[in-house]
C-alpha cells in the first residue's frame, strides 16, 4: 500500500484524502525516526563533554591494579576475580550519575517540557536518552574486563555468558539511572542519591568485600541490592556456572523492567517536567 506523507508529520494512505490516520507502518516509521534523531542528539552532546566518561574508563583500572593484590593474597587466584568484578560493578554504579543528570539537565534547562510538547512519547525520550548511555557502559565493561583479562590473567571459562551478564546489569543500570532522572528534584540530591546510593549498593552487594566477609545481618539483606545481583551473576558467568549466570541476569533484567516502566509512567503523568529552580 503507497502511503502518502501530509504536513504534521501524519501518514495516510494513499486513495484516503484528508483521513489524516497513521498507518500502523507509518506510525512505527516515526517512532523509529524521532527516538533516532533523540540518540543521535544526545549522543553529541555526551560527547561534548568527554571528562566524566574518561574518569569512569580510568578509576575502575586504578581501583582493580590497587586492590588486586589485596584480594588475591586473601582469597588466592580467585581474588583476581573478585576485584575485577568489584570495580566494575562499582564505578558502573557511579556511571548512573550519568544518565540521570542528562535527564535532570533537560528538566532544568526547560527543554524537557518542549520536547514533551513535541509529539515525541514518553518511551521515545527516555530511550533516547538511555542508549548512548548503554553504549558507555559497554565500553566501560569491555575496557574493565579486558584489562583484567590481559594484564591480570582473570580466567573466564564462558565468554558468551560474561556478555549476557554484562548486557543485564547495563539495562538495570539504565532503568535505576532513568528512575533517577524523573524523580529527583535537584542536583543536590541526585548526587547524594548516586554517591551514597553507589556505595551502599555495592558494598551490600559484596562487590568490594566478600560476601563471607561481611556481618551475618548484612549477608542476610543483600540480595535486595542489585550490585549482589550484578556481582554474583558476573563472577559465575565467568566461571562458566550456567543456572545461576541465566537466574541473576533474569532479576537484573527485571529490575531494570520495572524501574523503567516507573520513569514511563512518571514522565507520562508530568510529573518528570521541570521543576522552578
Amino acid at each position: 500500500m503507497h502511503l502518502d506523507v501530509r504536513p504534521g508529520g501524519t501518514v495516510a494512505a494513499a486513495g484516503a484524502p484528508g483521513s489524516g490516520r497513521l498507518t500502523e507502518p507509518g506510525r512505527t516509521r516515526d517512532a523509529l525516526h524521532r527516538t533516532g534523531v533523540l540518540i543521535r542528539h544526545n549522543t553529541t552532546v555526551l560527547l561534548h563533554e568527554p571528562g566524566p566518561l574518561a574518569g569512569r574508563m580510568v578509576m575502575p583500572l586504578m581501583l582493580l591494579t590497587a586492590t588486586r593484590p589485596l584480594y588475591e593474597q586473601a582469597q588466592g587466584p580467585g581474588g583476581t576475580a573478585q576485584a575485577v568484578v568489584g570495580s566494575l560493578v562499582t564505578f558502573s554504579l557511579l556511571a548512573l550519575s550519568i544518565v540521570g543528570g542528562s535527564i535532570l539537565s533537560e528538566r532544568m534547562w526547560r527543554t524537557w517540557d518542549r520536547l514533551r510538547a513535541t509529539p515525541v512519547r514518553p518511551v521515545e525520550l527516555l530511550v533516547g536518552k538511555a542508549v548512548p548511555v548503554l553504549g558507555v557502559l559497554v565500553v566501560q565493561q569491555a575496557v574493565v574486563l579486558g584489562f583484567g583479562i590481559v594484564a591480570f590473567g582473570m580466567p573466564v571459562a564462558a565468554p558468551g555468558l560474561l556478555v549476557v551478564a554484562c548486557g543485564a546489569w547495563g539495562l538495570a543500570l539504565l532503568g535505576l539511572g532513568t528512575a533517577a532522572g524523573v524523580l529527583v528534584r535537584s542536583y543536590g540530591q541526585l548526587s547524594a542519591a548516586f554517591d551514597i546510593g553507589a556505595l551502599f549498593l555495592t558494598t551490600l552487594g559484596g562487590a568490594l568485600v566478600p560476601l563471607d566477609l561481611l556481618p551475618g545481618w548484612l549477608r542476610a539483606v543483600s540480595p535486595a541490592s542489585p550490585g549482589y545481583w550484578a556481582a554474583q551473576t558476573l563472577r559465575h558467568a565467568a566461571a562458566g556456572d550456567t543456572g545461576p549466570t541465566l537466574r541473576g541476569a533474569a532479576v537484573l533484567l527485571a529490575v531494570g523492567a520495572a524501574c523503567g516502566a516507573v520513569a514511563c509512567w512518571r514522565v507520562a503523568r508530568g510529573w518528570g517536567r521541570a521543576l522552578a529552580v
